[in-house]
């Protein structure tokens, strides 16, 4: 038995491999730049773009679950859907993740139309997007952020990789939709205040102007309908996104991560 994981070298992605190691599991690993990929030898490393279903037939042979991001490249929605989930009905997968780009579309659907056993996850923010402070950091001792007062309940990547890992090899979990969220519900000032914590340096917080915001996820590569929507959210979030739910202990049976614990992990990027 094969597991495909696709965006196999993202945020996520790294983690649904790593933890489906620990699990056992047979691992092929889908990028669209193999030789990038650095995964241990024991992962088996396919070159296949989802924006492009024809490239993903051997990719697919031999595959009984896979584990399914939802955008492309420059963060935009996948078009591809429908024809993603023929091609893996026909190569005989059974059993799928889904990790959701913040709302739910054509390519969500599809798969909940189709007879394959799916799980969605539903991650309103990853840990990781802290990232995005690192430079300000190093360089100034300080974080620009436009959603200093937004609150939120943010996830450990390692705990979705968790949560699809078990989804994608153990019963009970076809059907569901898992919102996931980290133990805390945290704003921006929170976060920065943490990372300043785990690292030993006072870090200033500097509320930063709508256009500033902008640039800042235009130099990331984010698409404009993508930076309207993300600004939006942020500015105005559901309650769902800052309600700590117990859905990942009660998944794993593992509590999850603490956005310290990550900081902890990853300090390498604010030092």
């Amino acid at each position: 038995m094969t597991i495909l994981v696709t965006g196999a070298t993202g945020t996520v992605g790294r983690h649904v491999v790593d933890q489906l190691i620990r699990r056992g599991q047979k691992v092929r690993a889908l990028t669209r730049n193999p030789l990038q990929a650095n995964f241990p030898a024991d992962v088996e490393v396919v070159a296949g773009d989802l924006s492009d279903p024809s490239t993903l037939d051997s990719a697919l042979v031999g595959v009984s679950g896979m584990h399914l991001i939802t955008t492309g490249a420059e963060y935009t929605p996948l078009q591809t859907g429908p024809e993603l989930v023929e091609l893996a009905v026909k190569a005989g997968v059974r059993r799928v993740t889904v990790l959701w780009n913040g709302e739910k579309g054509p390519f969500e659907r599809a798969v909940e139309a189709s007879e394959l056993e799916w799980t969605q996850l539903q991650a309103f923010e990853f840990m990781a997007n802290a990232r995005k402070w690192a430079d300000s950091i190093r360089s100034e001792g300080l974080v620009r952020d436009l959603f200093g007062g937004a609150r939120i309940a943010p996830v450990h990547e390692a705990d979705i990789g968790r949560v699809a890992a078990v989804a994608l090899t153990t019963d009970g979990h076809a059907g569901k939709i898992y919102t996931l969220t980290g133990p805390e519900s945290l704003s921006v000032q929170d976060k920065v205040r943490i990372i300043g914590e785990v690292i030993g340096r006072d870090i200033r917080f500097v509320e930063s102007s709508e256009e500033e915001e902008r640039e800042q996820m235009r130099r990331m590569g984010v698409q404009e309908d993508a930076i309207d929507y993300v600004i939006r959210w942020h500015l105005n979030p559901p309650k769902s996104a800052y309600t700590v739910l117990s859905t990942v202990e009660e998944v794993t049976g593992q509590k999850p991560y603490t956005f310290a614990e990550w900081v902890k992990m990853n300090a390498g990027y604010f030092m």
